[in-house]
């Protein structure tokens, strides 16, 4: 990836924010974004370290204030969230959290669950083990077929694992769960092409048949398309790169969550940079950002 990142081509950056410096309201100066959902024209973002959700206006601006504010969690689990998700069928929103113990020696994904008005309703395990306790599930999307609602469970690590394993590219893992009475079943597992070149996968997103996978370590978001009929991805689809600084740096390193604003538009979050991570990161760091999808490149 390091060596074609240049050679891609690139979204096309709209707008995009730091996200303490437009939301009213945050208790917290650390703002580790790590999912985002555009509903309605408003954009809701959850955080690993934070229970509560932000709701941020289209503008990306702090003058937007009746827009842009805290919609304060007092009940569930206090962090480790990675994506939040939305069932129109139902009214019912779905936030991820990528793994908890189940059990002595098992780990799993698990869903929170809120009505409409953001009040929580309660938690269902992602019936799925995990291969470590800090590689899990990172992306959340809903889809409905025949009726019937599924949740789609994005893991980190290629093949689903950790570790040295996990970030040998061509293997993109997501995972389907229907409802049962208790927990979410998984039901199916869709393969991303092996051509999707990915280090790590951080964010997910469906609308329609069109499905966008983003990675933080890539610096890099692929589109494709799933059938309608099935678990399936059709074709190799597209990859592009985050924005480069000038001398064609990655500045976009710590990407995470992504969702469909209009067949040509996306809106990304950004986690807080590590220590470790090249200083370029820091700028763009606990931000949002709306990227435009370029028109495919002529042959």
């Amino acid at each position: 990836m390091a060596d074609t990142h240049t050679a891609m081509q690139q979204l096309e950056l709209v707008r995009e924010a730091k996200i303490l410096d437009i939301l009213e309201g945050s208790l917290d100066p650390r703002l580790e974004a790590s999912g985002v959902l555009a509903k309605d024209g408003l954009f809701y973002v959850i955080f690993d370290n934070l229970p509560h959700i932000a709701c941020i206006g289209p503008d990306l601006a702090r003058a937007a204030a009746r827009d842009n504010h805290m919609i304060m969690q007092e009940r569930g689990h206090r962090r480790g969230f990675e994506d939040i998700a939305y069932d129109p069928w139902s009214g019912r929103f779905y936030v991820l959290i990528e793994s908890l113990r189940r059990g002595r020696a098992t780990y799993m994904a698990a869903v929170q669950e809120y009505d409409a008005d953001f009040r929580y309703i309660g938690s269902a395990w992602l019936d799925f083990p995990l291969d470590r306790p800090n590689k899990g599930l990172e992306g959340l999307t809903c889809v409905q077929r025949e009726g019937q609602t599924y949740l789609l469970g994005l893991c980190e690590g290629n093949r689903c694992k950790g570790g040295a394993e996990g970030r040998i590219p061509g293997g993109g893992r997501i995972h389907v769960f229907r409802r049962s009475r208790r927990n979410w079943d998984r039901v199916a597992k869709i393969r991303l092409p092996e051509t999707v070149l990915f280090e790590d996968y951080s964010g997910l997103a469906v609308t329609g048949d069109r499905i966008a996978v983003v990675s933080q370590a890539s610096s890099a978001l692929w589109l494709g398309h799933l059938t309608l009929d099935g678990w399936q991805v059709t074709g190799p689809g597209t990859t592009y790169a985050l924005p480069t600084d000038a001398d064609g740096n990655v500045v976009y390193g710590t990407a995470e969550g992504v969702s469909w604003i209009s067949p040509d538009r996306v809106v990304t979050v950004s986690d807080k940079a590590k220590p470790e991570q090249d200083p370029r990161c820091r700028a763009k760091d606990q931000s949002i950002h709306i990227f435009r999808i370029p028109a495919p490149a002529r042959p």
